[in-house]
């Protein structure tokens, strides 16, 4: 079924469990693996941050967005007050 008890390449063996030691391509992968998956963790931290530390609410919006930017935005009374 499952596992390789032929002796297929070099292996350690300790108190009667026989590991084999893995293939070079598949420490490189894993390695490979782990960094990326840590800069995509660092990447959300810095994108939602302060979210998950809860330093800012999610529907707070973006500073940078102002309501009175003059794209037509007006109420109607903004509109009534100006008459």
């Amino acid at each position: 079924m499952g596992g390789g008890h032929g002796g297929d390449g070099p292996s350690t063996t300790y108190k009667g469990l026989t590991l084999p030691h893995p293939k070079r391509w598949h420490s490189l992968t894993g390695k490979g693996m782990c960094a990326m998956m840590w800069f995509w963790v660092f990447y959300r931290a810095k994108q939602d941050g302060p979210v998950v530390l809860g330093w800012r609410h999610p529907w707070e919006g973006h500073e940078d967005h102002a309501d009175d930017h003059g794209h037509g935005h007006e109420t109607l009374v903004d509109l009534l007050a100006c008459e």
